[in-house]
C-alpha cells in the first residue's frame, strides 16, 4: 500500500491547499494531511480547530486522513510508513525554502521521496498568511477558502 504525506501548518487550510491534496491524493493509497504545530510559532487557529477545519474541507476525499505532530514532519512520515512526502509550490520564491526542508528531511531518512507539486493556474497567489492579512482588513475570501475556513473567521 502506498503512503504519501503531505505537511504544513493549515492556518488556515486555503482552495490552494485542496487543490494540491486532490491532485495528490491520486498519486498514492493514502495521503496524510498533516498539521504541524510548532509550539514556538503563534497561530490565528489553535491546533484543534486547524485539525477540525482541514477534516471538515476534506471530508469527501476517499483517502485523506488528517494527523496531527508537534515533532519532525519527517519522523511522523517515518511512524507512518509513508513512502512519499509531497509539498507543494507556487512560484519560484517558493523553491529556496522548499529545498532547504527538503535537504533535512533527505539527511535523516534518504527512504522516504519528496514530490512537488505545482500550483494550478489562478491558485498561485494564495497563502495563508495572505489569507489572513486580506481578513484583518475586511476583504471577502470566500473564494479562497473552503466554505467551514470562511464560517470560521466569521465566527472569531
Amino acid at each position: 500500500m502506498k503512503k504519501m504525506i503531505y505537511p504544513g501548518s493549515f492556518d488556515p487550510i486555503t482552495n490552494g491547499h485542496i487543490d494540491i491534496i486532490i491532485r495528490a491524493s491520486k498519486l498514492t493509497d493514502i495521503l496524510y494531511v498533516c498539521i504541524a504545530d510548532n509550539p514556538s510559532k503563534k497561530y490565528y487557529f489553535d491546533i484543534n480547530e486547524r485539525v477540525r477545519l482541514v477534516k471538515e474541507a476534506c471530508k469527501n476525499i476517499r483517502n485523506v486522513e488528517v494527523i496531527s505532530t508537534s515533532g519532525l514532519v519527517i519522523k511522523k512520515a517515518e511512524e507512518l510508513g509513508c513512502q512519499c512526502m509531497c509539498r507543494g509550490l507556487r512560484a519560484v520564491t517558493d523553491f529556496e525554502f522548499e529545498f532547504q526542508l527538503f535537504a533535512g528531511n533527505e539527511f535523516i531518512n534518504k527512504g522516504i521521496e519528496t514530490i512537488f507539486l505545482m500550483s494550478s493556474t489562478g491558485k498561485g497567489f494564495i497563502s495563508s498568511s495572505g489569507v489572513k492579512e486580506f481578513v484583518n482588513n475586511g476583504v471577502d475570501v470566500s473564494s479562497l477558502v473552503p466554505e467551514c475556513v470562511n464560517n470560521a473567521f466569521k465566527n472569531k
